[in-house]
């Protein structure tokens, strides 16, 4: 299997696609072509562990890798995570499922793949030949870096450093990071929000001129985000082990077709489905939901995208975010596979603030997704109902979500019967005020004791990891501004960790 960028010419395979993260145009890594599971696949895969099936269909795209070296992997991987099932599948209701993809080490979905990308990217490099260290950059807006930091920790030959949004995360999320233990890492707050960290990080793997300083330095730059399709690829799994649980439980015969709604910011966790239905899994309406910030509500409404507009800051700050990434994949889908197309676009956003596609282009979008927006008042009431009504506590991004699909489901035709699973991305206790204040009506200032009335409230088991940021050392309290985001790459490069947090004495 080889991968082409969004932008252009280059191919490659799939350990340099996962090495590289972003291709050197700038474009995305996207499969040559889209792998096929047979029904006879279908039919074995019902009895797989959650593992054999993450390590079955990562093989479909990555076959330079062993399987037995990828099966190896993820048991090891989904081995960190509490409960049998990595992904367990609540059924609410007959028509209505979440997904849970918060039993990880971070209590976030972005633990299915950042517990397996630290392996795919370190063999990624001994397939490639490659000897240089690695170093990770990562943009957050709130949980991928805590998993890209918690993955990677120690990890040999492999450096990570994490941007956060400097006041654009939860205090938990903040904590989560800034505590981090490990050698190898790095975590720098920077002023502005979630995009103007993903920009500065795009700008240092686009810049030659930079990239040519870190290979003097023997060090090439690798990405942890999911514009990586080793981040993407782990996140295809869930949809496919969600279904056939639905299939092994007798909720569904295998064939019917099952709709999901996710909690979307970047776009890659939404695409992580679509690239599913590729492979021939049987899913039907793809539904987009946004918070306050609906850029791609609109989007996926009209065909137009246009960032020159508000930011808002919300409860759900994972969703903060006005540039979607991986938006530019599917772009790329929609065009044809129109790389220059794609390219133009992408250039139009940087320099103009904004696209739009053509007509007929939409009108195939809307033939597989739909979207839908909610404001904090109506998320914050909707937690409190679905937890009055069903005792299930959400946090902010599943009710977001969770409003969306209830608005979906009572407009959809009478006779369409698929089942709706609603993705579930975080656990309750990384936003334990809000979530409190939306079931109790309750505010308080401080997490911890967030946490504690939580618990009392809903009864729901408090995560020991998170329990035991209370007493961690803060290691990382620097913040910089964007354009400077480099200079501090090559500080943490020239004198690593505890040289950068504590500057030398002239």
């Amino acid at each position: 299997m080889y991968f082409l960028s969004t932008r252009g010419d280059e191919r490659v395979t799939g350990a340099q696609a996962i090495v590289q993260g972003l291709a050197k145009d700038g474009g995305l890594f996207v499969p040559e072509t889209f792998p096929q599971v047979t029904k006879e696949e279908f039919d074995k895969m019902l009895t797989m562990s959650y593992p054999e099936r993450a390590a079955f269909v990562l093989h479909k795209y990555l076959d330079d890798y062993d399987y037995d070296g990828l099966l190896e992997a993820t048991q090891k991987a989904y081995g960190k995570f509490d409960g049998p099932d990595p992904a367990p599948l609540v059924r609410i209701d007959d028509d209505k499922y979440i997904l849970e993809l918060f039993h990880g080490p971070t209590c976030a979905f972005k633990d299915m793949a950042l517990t397996v990308l630290p392996y795919l990217l370190r063999k990624g490099c001994d397939i490639c030949g490659i000897k240089e260290q690695i170093l990770i950059l990562v943009a957050t807006s709130g949980d991928t870096g805590k998993a890209a930091l918690e993955g990677f920790k120690d990890a040999d030959g492999i450096k990570i450093m994490v941007f956060y949004p400097d006041e654009g995360v939860s205090k938990m999320q903040k904590l989560q990071m800034c505590t981090q233990e490990g050698d190898n890492v790095n975590v720098l707050a920077v002023s502005g929000n979630f995009d103007d960290c993903q920009s500065a990080v795009k700008k240092i793997f686009a810049n030659k001129e930079y990239n040519e300083l870190l290979k003097e330095k023997g060090v090439l730059l690798s990405s942890a985000n999911s514009i990586n399709f080793g981040r993407l690829a782990p996140q295809i799994v869930y949809y496919f082990s969600s279904y056939l649980d639905l299939v092994t439980s007798d909720q569904i015969k295998f064939g019917d077709k099952v709709d999901f709604t996710v909690p979307t910011g970047n776009f890659g966790d939404i695409l992580a489905a679509y690239y599913a239905k590729k492979m021939g899994l049987p899913v039907g309406k793809l539904v987009c939901a946004s918070n306050k910030n609906n850029i791609l509500t609109d989007f996926l409404n009209d065909g137009v995208y246009d960032t020159k507009r508000n930011f808002f800051k919300t409860m759900s700050p994972s969703m903060d975010i006005l540039i979607s990434s991986n938006l530019e994949r599917l772009l790329y889908e929609v065009s044809g596979r129109n790389a220059a197309l794609t390219k133009e676009r992408m250039e139009s956003l940087s320099k103009d603030k904004r696209y739009e596609v053509t007509k007929e282009e939409i009108a195939a979008i809307k033939e597989e997704f739909a979207a839908g927006c909610t404001n904090e008042d109506d998320t914050v009431e909707c937690i409190y109902e679905f937890f009055e009504e069903n005792g299930y506590p959400m946090d902010t991004h599943t009710g977001v979500a969770m409003n969306v699909a209830l608005k979906y489901l009572e407009k959809k035709p009478i006779d369409d019967e698929s089942p709706m699973v609603v993705v579930s991305t975080a656990s309750p206790y990384k936003f334990p005020q809000d979530v409190l204040y939306a079931i109790t009506g309750n505010d308080v200032k401080d997490s911890f004791k967030g946490v504690k009335r939580l618990h009392a409230a809903t009864a729901m088991e408090i995560p020991k990891s998170l329990m035991e940021l209370r007493y961690k050392e803060v290691r990382f309290k620097n913040v910089s501004k964007p354009e400077k985001l480099f200079n501090e790459v090559v500080k943490f490069v020239d004198f690593g960790t505890e040289a950068f947090l504590k500057p030398k004495k002239a």
